[in-house]
C-alpha cells in the first residue's frame, strides 16, 4: 500500500495559523485534483479516453447513460480545462474525434488510485458483511 505523500503531522504543514484557521490562499493538496474531477462523467470520459482517441458516438455508447447535451457539455468543459483535445477533420459528413491532452492523460495515476481503493474497499466490504439475522421470537 503506498503512503501518503499529503503532509498531515503539522498545523504549519496544513498551512493552518495559531487560531486554527487555514492561512490566505492555502488549499487543500486534493482540491486542485477534484476540480478536474468534478462531476460524475468526467473520470469515466478520462477512463474511456485513455485507450485512445473516440469519435463522439461511440465515446456516448461506452459511457452509457449520458444524454448527447451532457456528454457535449462535458466535453467542451473538459477542452476549456485542456484535459481533452477535439480534431475536426473538416469533412461532409463531419467526422470529430476526442482525446486526452498530456494533462488528460497525467490523470491516470488517479484514476488507477481510485479503482485500487475501490477494489479494496469492495474486498472488505464482502468480507465483513454477513447476512442479517432472522428475526426469531421475542423472549
Amino acid at each position: 500500500m503506498a503512503t501518503s505523500t499529503i503532509p498531515m503531522d503539522t498545523a504549519s504543514a496544513r498551512g493552518q495559523t495559531g487560531s486554527g484557521a487555514p492561512a490566505d490562499g492555502w488549499r487543500c493538496p486534493a482540491e486542485r485534483t477534484l476540480e478536474f474531477l468534478s462531476g460524475k462523467w468526467r473520470p469515466m470520459v478520462i477512463f474511456w479516453l485513455l485507450d485512445g482517441p473516440l469519435r463522439f458516438n461511440a465515446l456516448q455508447r461506452r459511457l452509457g447513460g449520458i444524454t448527447h447535451r451532457t456528454l457535449s457539455k462535458t466535453l467542451k468543459e473538459m477542452e476549456r480545462d485542456g484535459l481533452v483535445a477535439r480534431r475536426d477533420y473538416g469533412e461532409i459528413p463531419p467526422r470529430v474525434d476526442y482525446s486526452l491532452t498530456a494533462r488528460g492523460r497525467s490523470l491516470r495515476p488517479v484514476l488507477d488510485a481510485m479503482a485500487e481503493w475501490a477494489a479494496d474497499q469492495h474486498e472488505a466490504d464482502e468480507t465483513t458483511s454477513a447476512p442479517a439475522p432472522a428475526p426469531g421470537p421475542q423472549a
